[in-house]
């Protein structure tokens, strides 16, 4: 493992006397500080910086450095973080073009941007007030004595100490530490220091014997730990050095202060893969590499779309466009749309391109995160494979961007900054001058509207590797089978067969089911009451498993009830089916089959997502039952049936991209069937054979929806013909909420030429977590009288002194719910 090699050193040329600092607090303004005489000459734009902000104690971003002395009293900057920028003036800039774009603060944007708050350190220390100091001045003069109060001023005239340390130091310490606060001679405030990454947890850490210290003498558990690793050369995990040799873990921290070993962080744990094989492109493949290296060697920015089936090898065409990158000494950062699969992910790319790779994602802990953050800003990783957030990757020299499976709208953070990470990242490319590469199966209807327009240019992957053929398609008419067998039941007879047969060949199969829970909700059959949550208007749902009904917006939970709340009839039951059902259905069924399930509820530690998968890809189970969260990106030869338990299950969603997503979830999960020797099916349970998504992901015909889809949107003015942005109020009382916006919808009436408004009327959702939702809906023409408007709103929200969660302001929505 590489140590990071430290941030250069940039002087600015003048010293300033002032800064602007960008603070995370729901205000569009940054706030000016003097700069103390010892920080004028280091402090540059892109650094961090701890400043006062009324009783707080913040770290902001600084955004500029001057001398214009503004006509009020400054505070000072307290402490400078970093000793160099930690965000250049690309992604500065690219920060402020999301904070306009997406209406959000600007401060609020550089957070999400630099992911190293862990390694701040917030304690709370004591410290004496102007009082304090009074009498501590006096005592210094006396002799020493022996009440405590008298012993904490002494130690607190030197400098400020943690509550910990004073108890140490003086007896009955906390007794006077409360008189002291009370008589206002001592406060407590916050303090910001550095972290020490040797305090990180020994699994996080690597461990590598760097000098071997001649006629020292060190305590025993030293000279064992370096024993050990004389024996055993090489790098190694500390927590399990922890095991083989006594208290190592302190050992090791002492040593590496000392100059005899290093310490670095440990490499986020990724797929072990078989050996990497380079295949022969075919011809669709290098006719997409030729033109992506093209664009490379002029280094000027354009977007692809690469459009190619599940199967088609799109992750080589990714892998080449990165090796050509590196050659030209380019960055190159991929992005991916869920967690899940980017241990897999890097796994390829560590394979291509050895410790040249850092990941980042969110089931990362802090200290994981900083590490790879600053292994890419100081050059030593200049391939990023991460997800949403990634987009953000400090990257020298970026040359590629690649955002595969660019329609997912795991892309679009569902809180502020309310950004896109997948048009970040074109935005990101075209700053840099970087080609940008947006790849799938079934792209978005914007993307490929975007493609038909000329402004992406198409290439297309048409067939799968090694010619192999695409998974036959069959629809299962669920109404029919009803009639036929005159039962309810989850399987279909023919799915039920398919399944025995593949567990009689060793073949695995997979069943998707987009819902979690053992039943969608609890009714009782006299008077027909349905048990709802308390915070949430929505019904609870049913999780067998952990004995309780539970809500999917803000998780209140009660144990399921053995009598109707309402009427206390016990003739109560259960209806619908979850991704639990599905799994206990088929052990009941197929009781030697070793089934798992890969949905939220499975798969909340850090690390079960890719125990899971890496399970089912080695061959230890043969059905894999989920959500989404399979449909997508798994690449498991062995899977030869594929099964959707319910396919129109998001149809009758109030959305106008329900058909769209429930194509591209039908025409993903088919894809993860038939991808090694052997053919695969995929068999979709339908109540609804005849409308366009499933008929058209049963053919594998994206051609045939864009152009049944696009005269929808046209005809509506939906995206991509219009702009569209989401106006949501919300307010624990219903009537407050519907009068907020209710205001908004008079603001913007009448509609400015070109746009339309929907509203104000209640969410889909009405209320979560307490309180009432109301929304606007508004299609714009065109986008800049769009951004207009939402800042005329925004500035109304701050004029009225609404609290700053009252309006969310969301551009380019990907759900209406």
């Amino acid at each position: 493992m590489r140590q990071y090699r430290m941030y250069d050193k940039r002087v600015p040329a003048e010293a300033c006397l002032y800064c602007d600092v960008s603070l995370p607090v729901p205000l569009d303004q940054p706030f000016t500080y003097s700069v103390p005489e010892a920080l004028r000459r280091r402090i540059q734009p892109g650094c961090r910086v701890t400043v006062s902000f009324g009783k707080r104690r913040l770290t902001g971003v600084v955004l500029r450095c001057h001398n214009e002395k503004p006509e009020f009293e400054l505070k000072p900057v307290l402490r400078l973080v970093d000793p160099a920028p930690v965000l250049e003036e690309e992604l500065l800039e690219l920060g402020r073009w999301i904070a306009d774009y997406y209406c959000a603060p600007l401060g609020e944007v550089l957070r999400a941007m630099t992911p190293l708050s862990s390694e701040i350190r917030q304690a709370k220390r004591y410290v004496l007030t102007p009082a304090g100091q009074q009498a501590a001045s006096q005592l210094l003069l006396d002799v020493p004595t022996e009440d405590p109060e008298l012993q904490i001023l002494h130690l607190l005239a030197e400098r400020s100490y943690s509550a910990a340390h004073l108890k140490t130091k003086v007896p009955l310490a906390a007794k006077a530490l409360k008189a002291l606060l009370r008589r206002g001679l001592v406060t407590l405030e916050t303090v910001h220091g550095q972290r020490d990454p040797l305090r990180s947890p020994s699994h996080l850490l690597r461990v590598t014997a760097a000098a071997r210290p001649e006629g020292v003498k060190l305590p025993k558990a030293e000279r064992e730990l370096l024993a050990y690793l004389e024996l055993h050369p090489g790098s190694h995990n500390l927590k399990e050095i922890e095991a083989a040799v006594k208290n190592a873990g302190a050992a090791a921290r002492s040593l590496a202060r000392k100059g005899y070993l290093t310490i670095v962080a440990e490499r986020p744990a990724v797929t072990p893969l078989t050996p990497s094989v380079r295949h022969v492109l075919n011809a669709h493949q290098q006719q997409a590499l030729d033109a992506i290296v093209r664009t490379l060697k002029q280094g000027v920015f354009h977007t692809y779309l690469l459009f190619g089936v599940t199967g088609s090898g799109k992750t080589e065409v990714y892998l080449r466009a990165i090796e050509a990158a590196l050659k030209m000494g380019r960055g190159a950062l991929m992005l991916v749309p869920e967690i899940a699969l980017t241990p897999a992910m890097a796994g390829h790319f560590y394979q291509r391109f050895g410790e040249r790779v850092a990941i980042l994602h969110s089931a990362l802990s802090g200290p994981e995160r900083a590490n790879q953050w600053r292994r890419i800003h100081s050059g030593d990783a200049p391939v990023v494979v991460g997800t949403r957030s990634g987009v953000f990757a400090p990257v020298r020299n970026l040359g590629l961007v690649v955002v595969d499976e660019e329609h997912d709208s795991s892309y679009k953070q569902d809180e502020t900054p309310r950004y896109n990470g997948r048009d970040v990242a074109i935005v990101r490319a075209q700053a840099a001058g970087a080609c940008a590469v947006l790849g799938s199966a079934t792209p978005s209807m914007e993307s490929r509207y975007n493609a038909e327009r000329g402004k992406y240019t198409l290439l297309e992957l048409p067939q799968r590797v090694e010619d192999r053929p695409l998974p036959q398609v069959e629809l299962i008419d669920m109404r029919a089978e009803f009639l036929e067998t005159r039962k309810q039941a989850t399987f279909s007879r023919r799915l039920l067969a398919e399944i025995e047969a593949r567990l009689e060949r060793g073949e695995q199969s997979m069943l998707l089911l987009n819902r979690r829970g053992f039943a969608n909700f609890m009714a009782c059959r006299a008077c027909g009451e349905r048990l709802q949550c308390v915070n949430c208007s929505v019904t609870l749902t049913f999780h067998r498993r952990d004995r309780r009904m539970l809500c999917h917006y803000c998780n209140y939970s009660v144990p399921p009830p053995k009598l109707c709340p309402h009427c206390q009839s016990e003739y109560i039951y259960f209806a619908g089916a979850g991704s639990e059902r599905v799994e206990d259905e088929l052990h009941a069924l197929f009781p030697k089959a070793r089934i798992a399930r890969l949905d939220r509820d499975t798969v909340a530690g850090k690390r079960s997502y890719e125990t899971i998968l890496r399970g089912f890809r080695l061959g230890h189970f043969d059905i894999l039952v989920g959500t989404q969260m399979i449909a997508k990106g798994h690449d498991i030869p062995n899977v030869t049936l594929v099964g959707v338990v319910n396919a129109d299950i998001g149809l009758s969603l109030p959305d106008f991209r329900a058909a769209e997503r429930t194509f591209q979830l039908l025409t993903q999960v088919a894809g993860r069937a038939g991808r090694g020797q052997t053919p695969g099916l995929v068999l979709l349970q339908t109540l609804e054979p005849g409308h366009y998504a499933v008929r058209f992901a049963a053919a594998q015909d994206y051609r045939g929806f864009f152009a049944r889809e696009l005269q929808f949107r046209r005809s509506l003015r939906y995206p991509p013909f219009s702009a569209l942005a989401n106006l949501l109020v919300r307010h624990e009382d219903q009537a407050t909420a519907s009068e907020m916006c209710a205001k908004i919808g008079m603001l913007l009436t009448p509609p400015p030429e070109g746009m339309r408004v929907l509203g104000p009327a209640e969410a889909p959702v009405a209320r979560v977590e307490k309180e009432y939702r109301y929304q606007i809906l508004i299609k714009a023409a065109s986008r800049k009288p769009l951004q207009e408007v939402l800042r005329r709103v925004r500035q109304f929200a701050l004029e009225s002194k609404w609290n700053p969660t009252a309006l969310t302001i969301d551009v380019d929505p990907v759900s209406l719910l």
